[in-house]
């Protein structure tokens, strides 16, 4: 059970007054994270992305936003966007991306392993899986 404080509940409320989506989770990394039902992503961005410029400058902040997906595979494609990797593949509870060069790479794992660990715990919220690995 996820608990939000009332500084969460009303950047939700904010995000959802300014796109008119749903959404469906808000995560507070070094950005905020908002997970938005899926098929909604066109209508949290806006035409060429006029909503989420609006809710940058009003929270002076950049914000990500993501689409759910029931797939465990498409959820983590959605959660790294706009960063393409050549494969991803899951073995048991765990999910193998290969990067498309070590550029990529990089901006996935992050320092410290930061990236990869914000991914993970994204990830887990919604599926049962043991950890991320980028080859």
């Amino acid at each position: 059970m996820v608990t939000y404080t009332n500084d969460d509940i009303k950047l939700i409320s904010l995000f959802e007054k300014i796109t008119h989506a749903q959404v469906k989770d808000l995560f507070l990394q070094q950005q905020p994270i908002f997970v938005v039902a899926p098929g909604e992503l066109g209508k949290a961005l806006g035409k060429n992305k006029m909503n989420l410029f609006r809710l940058e400058n009003m929270l002076k902040k950049r914000v990500k936003v993501v689409e759910f997906s029931d797939s465990v595979l498409q959820f983590v494609l959605n959660v790294i966007a706009p960063l393409k990797v050549t494969d991803i593949k899951q073995e048991d509870k765990i999910i193998i991306l290969t990067g498309n060069d070590m550029k990529t790479r990089g901006y996935l794992i992050g320092r410290n392993a930061s990236n990869l660990r914000n991914t993970e715990a994204i990830v887990k919220h919604y599926f049962p899986i043991d950890e991320i690995k980028v080859v």
